[in-house]
This record gives structure tokens, sequence and C-alpha cells, in this order.
């Protein structure tokens, strides 16, 4: 058994709300060309590799993406913070 409870890990009060931040963001981080995009293709290609070695490569790369991804989110949270 489990009980979902919808809530936030932290609690956010955003003070001005601004589009053009967001869209910058999500660009960066989401979307077809997004570095999120990218990590899930690498990994997902890793499943097809008869090649155990090119396997561990192919999540090496999946997981660095992912983590250049999250350093992006985190700078650019870090850069409109002025803004919330």
């Amino acid at each position: 058994m489990w009980e979902y409870e919808k809530r936030l890990q932290y609690p956010v009060k955003i003070k001005n709300p601004d589009a053009r931040a967001a869209k910058v963001i999500l660009s960066q981080y989401g979307g077809p060309d997004g570095e999120l995009g990218a990590s899930l293709r690498y990994l997902s290609q890793r499943f097809a590799m008869p090649d155990p070695r090119v396997a561990g490569l192919l999540t090496d790369i999946g997981i660095s993406v992912i983590h250049c991804a999250l350093n992006i989110l985190h700078i650019k949270s870090g850069q409109f913070r002025h803004m919330i």
C-alpha cells in the first residue's frame, strides 16, 4: 500500500512570474534538442548495442549529459533567482 501526497519538497513562492526566463530554462532542459532528450537517446540506444563495452560507453555518456542538464537547471535557476 502507498499513499500519494501531492506537495513540493521545498515550498516555492513566485513573486514575479517571468515567462521569458521559464522559456529559457525549459529550452535548455527539455525539448527535442535539449539535454534531457539527448541523455534519454543515449540511454535508450545502449540497449541495442551487442558489444557491452559500447553499451557501457553510451551509459556513461547518457549519465554525463543528465549531469550537464542538472547543472544547467541549477545555474539557470540561480541566475533568475532575483526574479522570483
